[in-house]
């Protein structure tokens, strides 16, 4: 049995979601190793230093690495040692060939954990992975770990939004773990206790329902925001304003107002690949229909970005040929410089494809885009990205770019133009600044 006195755990994978986890649980308290393959993130995360932005973390990772709570290996070796409880927090992205979720980093993962496993231990996934997983890899673990059966797997998916993560991870609003083991219910209640001190919901699950939660709520969160979005379609369709209409449903407690807002629509790195793995995994268990209305879902969202670029191309005459194009944002959210499918770097590059210059500016992704998107220039400031700009798109909601004066902006362009592709700007406030002002899903 896994000692109750010892609070060592071990978190396999340091992207985004492990170097999170893992940093945060040894500011629970836990003496935490976390693992990469990777020997540039371990050499990073080493020396205090995240290699992607997240408000918070680099804080809490430097101090658990100078209390000595936290450290990072490439050694699986160490890890089966260290640890009694593993978490697998692994990246499943889309597959190249297919929609489906490439599970190749889990199973290497396990595969290279579990025959080093020869005493009483505990392995919590929390991948994002297709329903059914867990219970394949759960044989696989037993097929591999010396110690048999007294190896046993769980599942925990996370819930934590980009740009919050820290928070999310301190204080979540549910905890889910699928097992039908008592030892695992009873480390995880160990290692959630002071969440669990703080009333946050905890619920016990079979292995397929706990895979499902996460994708099912990532589901449902992009048709709650592909919805509104065709109401936008609707609305300019109709000469009305979306804005207004999503205000008047948020009022109805049954819809609620979060993610309810108009826009470009969603990217990064979670939302577009996992509907698309879920899709793929219903057909795979003879149940496509259940989920084919995911697929106008993805199309609606998709269609955001087009919408974008043809009312840019609009505002400026109907060509982009020789035109200067500015635009406010690359990363696909703010607090944010995570670049995966992202909306404002999509249509940044197709304007550029159809003949225009295009400078971005983005406060955090701009590193991340250069390297990804050679065919954009970019600056290192919004007015600078503005600089006689025929047409300025924002495409990233920042604060720096809600902020924006528009008067100070006009002193720069070479016509005061603007796509709001996040309705974060006040339409009337900078029509009276004498911008010509264009949105989704608004007249």
């Amino acid at each position: 049995m896994v000692a109750e006195s010892r609070s060592r755990i071990s978190v396999i994978g340091t992207g985004y979601l492990g170097a999170t986890h893992a940093a945060c649980m040894a500011e629970l308290g836990f003496e935490v190793l976390g693992l990469d393959v990777d020997p540039t993130k371990i050499e990073s995360l080493s020396a205090g230093r995240v290699p992607f932005y997240e408000p918070g973390l680099e804080e809490v990772l430097t101090r658990n690495l100078a209390n000595g709570r936290l450290r990072f290996t490439s050694d699986y070796t160490e890890v089966a040692e260290f640890a009694d409880v593993h978490f697998l927090c692994v990246g499943t992205p889309q597959r190249a060939d297919s929609n489906a979720a490439d599970l190749s980093y889990v199973e290497a993962a396990v595969d290279s954990l579990a025959p080093l496993l020869d005493h009483p231990s505990i392995i919590i996934g929390k991948s994002t992975v297709p329903v059914g997983t867990a219970e394949r890899l759960a044989k696989r673990i037993a097929e591999l770990a010396p110690a048999g059966a007294d190896v046993e797997l769980g599942w925990s998916p996370e819930f934590l939004r980009e740009g919050f993560g820290v928070e999310d991870t301190l204080h979540p609003n549910r905890i889910v773990i699928g097992t039908d083991s008592p030892r695992v219910e009873a480390a995880m209640r160990r290692l959630c206790a002071p969440q669990l001190d703080e009333g946050i919901p905890f619920l016990v699950t079979d292995l397929a329902t706990a895979e499902l939660v996460k994708v099912s709520a990532n589901a449902f969160l992009a048709t709650k925001i592909s919805f509104i979005n065709a109401m936008a379609e609707v609305s300019e369709a109709a000469g009305a304003d979306v804005i207004k209409l999503a205000e008047a449903l948020s009022y109805d407690d049954r819809i609620g107002g979060k993610f309810l807002g108009p826009g470009l629509g969603f990217g990064g790195g979670c939302l577009p690949k996992d509907i698309r793995a879920f899709m793929a995994r219903a057909d795979e268990l003879g149940v496509e229909p259940a989920l084919s209305f995911l697929r106008e879902v993805d199309a609606i969202n998709q269609r955001r970005r087009a919408r974008t670029v043809d009312i840019a191309r609009g505002l400026i005459g109907g060509s982009f040929a020789g035109r200067t194009v500015g635009v406010l944002g690359a990363a696909f959210k703010p607090n944010s410089d995570d670049i995966r499918d992202s909306p404002a770097l999509d249509v940044a590059s197709t304007i550029a494809s159809l003949g225009a210059v295009v400078t971005v500016y983005d406060p955090e992704a701009l590193e991340r885009a250069q390297r990804e998107h050679p065919d954009l220039r970019y600056a290192h400031s919004m007015l600078e990205a503005a600089r006689d700009a025929e047409v300025v798109l924002l495409l990233t909601e920042w604060a720096e770019f809600r902020d924006a004066d528009p008067d100070e902006l006009a002193k720069v362009v070479a016509e005061p133009r603007i796509v709001d592709g996040r309705n974060a700007l006040d339409p009337q406030y900078w029509r009276s600044r004498g911008w010509t002002y264009r949105a989704l899903g608004r007249p």
